[in-house]
């Protein structure tokens, strides 16, 4: 995996982790389409760096339930890269704009 691709991943487990701070790995894993085994290490990545901190929850049915908790440093650092992933992806779209312009050209020859 390349950085950008490792960049975009980030930012997406941040993204879901946002949206349900309860939801399993396993879960995690079938909604972003990738692996047990990278959930868990991105999200041991995520809890290296001090993003995210996991607190076990009683109201679980499954004994080894968590909830993954952004920390100040976590919030930050989820706003920065989503700033990132803004601009990333606008660079792209502009790219892709030029592309299909200069396609459409050639086809008007």
């Amino acid at each position: 995996m390349n950085a950008i691709d490792s960049f975009n991943t980030e930012y997406m487990v941040l993204s879901e982790l946002e949206k349900n701070s309860e939801i399993s790995q396993r879960e995690l894993a079938v909604k972003l389409q990738l692996s047990l085994g990278k959930i868990n290490f991105i999200i041991k990545a995520l809890v290296e760096k001090g993003f995210i901190k996991l607190e076990r929850f009683i109201g679980s049915g499954n004994k080894s339930g968590y909830r993954y908790v952004f920390t100040p440093k976590g919030i930050k650092a989820k706003y920065n890269i989503t700033l990132d992933y803004i601009k990333r992806k606008e660079a792209d779209y502009e790219r892709i704009a030029e592309e299909i312009k200069t396609a459409k050209e050639s086809v008007r020859i």
